[in-house]
C-alpha cells in the first residue's frame, strides 16, 4: 500500500456502499456458485471434484481412493470452502435416488432414500463412472480454455468437454441472488436421440424434439402425470411444473380382503417422512379411508397401505392419499442456466440442447487442431527417420567424426532443428529394417489421418456428422439397459376422483371458540358456559360459534383475503387449542375480522377501515388453499374490518366520528374482487360498525343487557357515500350495533 493512501478517508453513501457490496456478492453466488453451465451441467464444486479425482487418476479401472483425501485436494486446490460442502456434493453424485447418471462411483455407506446421512468422509471410498470420463473426454486434447485457480499454483478447466447431455440427464438444483434453477433428470438415450432430430432438423419445434424425449425421468420411478399440451408449454418457455405419483398396486389375499403396495415413490421424497407424514395423518383422523401402513421395505421401496374396510375402493382410497400426502408432488421447471457467454438465462428445450452440440462442436474443433497439430509434428520427426535410412552410412560418419553433427546433418540432408535433434537421439537398436518398415507404415497411416481431419475441419456437414455419430454411441451405451432403461412411467391424465371426506367425518354438535389473541380450538355441544372457558395469561374470549363437524367455517382477514377452514380440523378438547395461524397462514400483522359457518347461496358485505365496500356471494368467499383468496383490496394503512350477511334491504353505517348514514342495499354493488364503493364518506376518522337490516323492522342495536329498535329512520336516509347524521339518542357509546 502506498504512504499516500494510509488515513485516507473517503465519504460514500452508504446505499452505494451497501449496493456495490453486495452486487459483488450475488454475482458470486451466480457465476461461481448456483447456476449449472448448460455447456457440461455442473456447478463449479461438481466440475472441480470431477477434475480432481480426474487428475488423481480415479478412473472406473483404477482402485478407489478415501474421500477424504479427494476432499482435501479439492479443498487446497481448486474449491476454498467447506470440506462439508464439498463432501455433501460428491455424496449426491454418488447417490443412485438422488443422481439418475452418478457421476461417482462410492464405496462405502452413502446414505439411503430414507434420508440417512453418509458415512464421514475417513470411512467412504469414491472413483469416477464412465459417465464421468465421457464428461471428461478431451481434457488434456485443449478441448476447453483453463483458468488460475484461487492460489495462482494450479489451473482448473472453465467446463468440462461434456460428451454426455449432462444438465438434461441428471438435472440440477440451486437458489442464487433474486434467481433460482431447478431442473428434472431426463432419460440420456431420450436426450441423445432428440438432440440427433435437432442436428438433422435444426428448425425442429419443441413438439417435435418431446416426440423423442417425452418428459422427466426420475431416478426413483414414479408416475408422470401431465397433460401432453403443459409439457409442451413447459419445454416451449423453460418454466413449468411436473405432476409426479407414486407407483402402486393391489395386492389381494384371502377372503376378499385386499392392500395397496407402493413400489415407487415421488423423487426427492424421503421414505421415512413420507410414512411419518401418513402415520401422523391418520392419528389426527384425516385419512379415514386408511387403516394403517408398513414399511417392509428392503433393497427396494415396499410400503404397504391398508384400507379401513374392504369396501373402500383402490381408486378411491388412492385419491385420498394422493391429495392428503407426499405420494404425489409437483417437481418444479426452472431451466435458468448460464449461457456458453456466462450469461444467467431462462432457456427452452430446444435452446439447452442447441447450445450443448454448439460445444459440441467446438470441442470437436479444438480437439481435431489439436490432433492435427501433434500429426504434423510427428510427421516432421518420421520425415527425418526416413531420410536417416536412406542415407545411412552418411549419417553414422557425420556423427562419429563431425564436431558439430547437428548442423553438418542440417546442411547434408535440409532437416529442420527438430529433425536433427530426433535423429541424434535415436538408439542404435532403431536403425534396423523392421523398425524402418514399421516408421514408413506409421508415416502412411499418419498421413491418411492428416488429410482426414483436414477434410472435418473444412466441412461443418462432416463435423456435425461425426457428433450425430458420437450422441447415437452415447445412446447405444448409456440409453439401455439396467441404469439407461426409462424408469419413470408415462401416466394418463384421467378425470380425478372426487372424494369427499365430510361423508366419512361423524356428524357432531361442537362450539367452535377463537381467543383474543387468535388461538383457536373447538369443544363438544352447544350451550358452552362461558365463564368455565379457560385461557392463557393475558388472553380472552373473541367469539364463539356453534356448528357441526361437517360445516366449513369462513375466516375473513384483516388483509382483505378469505380462508376456508374445516370444523373436523379444529383441534379438540379443553386445551389452549391452536395458533389460527397455523391453520391459515396468516402473518404476524394480520388479524381476524370475521368468523361464520359458511353457507352456500348467500351474499355478504364485506367492507374496509376506509368505508369502501362491495357485497359478494359466499361460493366466492371458499377458498381451497390454505392460503386463501384475496377478495377485498385494501391500501397500505387500512385493513378489511367486516364481513356481514346481507340479510335485509337497507345498511346502516356508523363512523369513528360518531355519524349514522342509512341507505338501501340495492346501491351497494356485487363483485368477486376489488376495492368497493364508498359506504360513507369521513373527514376524521374511518368506518366503526355496520349493519344489514329491514327497514319494515326497524333498526336494532344492543345496549347493555336490553335492546332497543328505532322505526323512524327518516334524519338518517340517504345516498351511499354521505356523510350521515348524529346517531339517535340512546345509541352505545361504543359506536357497535351489537
Amino acid at each position: 500500500m502506498s504512504d499516500d493512501l494510509i488515513g485516507k478517508v473517503e465519504d460514500t453513501r452508504l446505499a452505494d456502499a451497501l449496493g456495490e457490496r453486495y452486487l459483488a456478492y450475488a454475482l458470486s453466488t451466480i457465476m461461481s456458485r448456483s447456476l449449472p453451465d448448460v455447456r457440461d451441467g455442473l456447478k463449479p464444486v461438481h466440475r472441480r471434484l470431477i477434475y480432481a479425482m480426474h487428475q488423481l487418476r480415479l478412473d472406473p479401472a483404477s482402485g478407489f481412493k478415501k474421500c477424504a483425501r479427494i476432499v482435501g485436494d479439492v479443498m487446497g486446490k481448486y474449491h476454498p470452502h467447506g470440506d462439508a460442502s464439498i463432501y455433501d456434493a460428491m455424496v449426491r453424485l454418488a447417490q443412485e435416488f438422488a443422481a439418475r447418471y452418478p457421476l461417482v462411483d462410492g464405496q462405502g455407506n452413502f446414505g439411503n432414500i430414507d434420508g440417512d446421512n453418509a458415512a464421514a468422509m475417513r470411512y467412504t471410498e469414491a472413483r469416477l463412472t464412465e459417465i464421468a470420463t465421457t464428461l471428461l473426454a478431451g481434457i488434456d486434447d485443449d478441448a476447453v480454455d483453463f483458468r488460475p485457480t484461487y492460489d495462482g499454483e494450479e489451473s482448473e478447466p472453465l467446463v468440462l468437454p461434456g460428451g454426455f447431455p449432462n444438465l438434461l440427464a441428471n438435472g440440477a438444483a440451486g437458489i442464487a441472488v433474486g434467481m433460482a434453477t431447478s431442473i428434472p433428470p431426463h432419460n440420456a438415450g431420450e436426450v441423445c436421440a432428440a438432440a440427433i432430430h435437432l442436428i438433422a432438423n435444426p428448425d425442429a419445434t419443441t413438439a417435435d424434439l418431446l416426440a423423442h424425449m417425452p418428459g422427466p425421468d426420475f431416478p426413483t420411478g414414479g408416475v408422470l402425470m401431465e397433460e401432453p399440451a403443459a409439457l409442451v408449454q413447459a419445454y416451449e418457455t423453460g418454466r413449468g411444473g411436473f405432476r409426479v405419483r407414486a407407483k402402486w398396486e393391489v395386492e389381494r389375499a384371502k377372503h376378499g380382503t385386499w392392500s395397496i403396495v407402493i413400489t415407487e415413490i415421488p423423487y426427492q421424497v424421503q421414505k421415512s417422512r413420507l410414512i411419518e407424514q401418513v402415520a401422523q395423518l391418520l392419528e389426527d383422523k384425516k385419512l379415514p379411508l386408511l387403516g394403517d401402513i408398513r414399511d417392509e421395505s428392503a433393497e427396494n421401496v415396499r410400503i404397504v397401505l391398508e384400507p379401513k374396510t374392504r369396501g373402500v375402493e383402490p381408486d378411491v382410497l388412492m385419491a385420498t392419499m394422493f391429495r392428503a400426502t407426499a405420494l404425489e408432488s409437483r417437481f418444479p421447471l426452472n431451466m435458468n442456466v448460464l449461457t456458453a457467454d456466462r450469461t444467467p438465462r431462462v432457456l427452452s428445450l430446444r435452446e439447452v440442447l442447441r447450445q450443448w452440440l454448439d460445444h459440441r462442436q467446438e470441442v470437436l474443433v479444438r480437439r481435431s487442431k489439436h490432433r492435427l497439430t501433434a500429426i504434423e509434428r510427428r510427421l516432421e520427426i518420421l520425415e527425418g527417420f526416413l531420410a536417416v535410412y536412406l542415407n545411412l552410412d552418411e549419417v553414422i560418419r557425420i556423427i562419429r567424426y563431425e564436431d558439430e553433427p547437428k548442423a553438418e546433418l542440417i546442411k547434408a540432408f535440409s532437416l529442420s532443428e527438430v529433425q536433427a535433434e530426433a535423429i541424434l537421439n535415436m538408439r542404435l537398436r532403431s536403425l534396423r529394417k523392421l523398425e524402418e518398415l514399421e516408421i514408413r507404415k506409421e508415416h502412411a497411416n499418419l498421413t491418411k489421418e492428416r488429410k482426414e481431419i483436414t477434410t472435418l475441419l473444412g466441412s461443418e456437414a462432416k463435423q456435425w456428422q461425426r457428433i450425430g455419430a458420437e450422441l447415437e454411441n452415447i445412446r447405444q451405451k448409456f440409453g439401455s439397459g439396467a441404469l439407461g432403461d426409462r424408469r419413470t412411467e408415462l401416466g394418463t391424465v384421467t378425470e380425478e376422483i372426487v372424494v369427499s371426506t365430510e361423508a366419512f367425518v361423524e356428524r357432531e354438535a361442537i362450539t367452535v371458540i377463537l381467543s383474543d389473541k387468535g388461538w383457536v380450538r373447538a369443544m363438544k355441544g352447544h350451550g358452552i358456559d362461558v365463564e368455565s372457558l379457560k385461557f392463557k395469561d393475558g388472553d380472552r374470549l373473541r367469539l364463539m360459534v356453534q356448528c357441526e363437524t361437517t360445516d366449513k367455517l369462513c375466516l375473513f382477514a384483516t388483509n382483505g383475503r378469505a380462508y376456508t377452514l374445516r370444523a373436523a380440523d379444529l383441534p379438540r378438547g379443553r386445551g389452549d387449542g391452536q395458533p389460527v395461524r397455523l391453520l391459515a397462514e396468516l402473518t404476524n400483522e394480520d388479524d381476524v375480522a370475521a368468523l361464520f359457518i359458511w353457507r352456500e347461496g348467500l351474499r355478504y358485505l364485506v367492507a374496509s377501515t376506509a368505508g369502501r365496500g362491495f357485497l359478494v356471494k359466499s361460493e366466492d368467499l371458499l377458498a381451497e388453499k390454505r392460503t386463501g383468496k384475496t377478495v377485498l383490496n385494501v391500501k397500505p394503512g387500512e385493513e378489511a374490518k367486516l364481513c356481514v350477511a346481507a340479510e335485509g334491504d337497507h345498511v346502516a353505517v356508523v363512523g369513528e366520528n360518531k355519524r349514522m348514514l342509512i341507505f338501501p342495499l340495492e346501491q351497494v354493488p356485487e363483485m368477486q374482487r376489488g376495492q368497493g364503493v364508498i359506504l360513507q364518506k369521513y373527514k376524521d376518522g374511518g368506518l366503526g360498525d355496520l349493519k344489514i337490516f329491514r327497514a319494515a323492522d326497524g333498526l336494532t342495536w344492543r345496549l347493555g343487557e336490553k335492546t332497543r329498535t328505532e322505526t323512524d329512520l327518516r334524519t338518517w336516509l340517504g345516498d351511499r357515500a354521505q356523510a350521515g347524521k348524529l346517531p339517535p339518542n340512546g345509541f352505545p357509546r361504543s359506536g357497535r350495533f351489537a
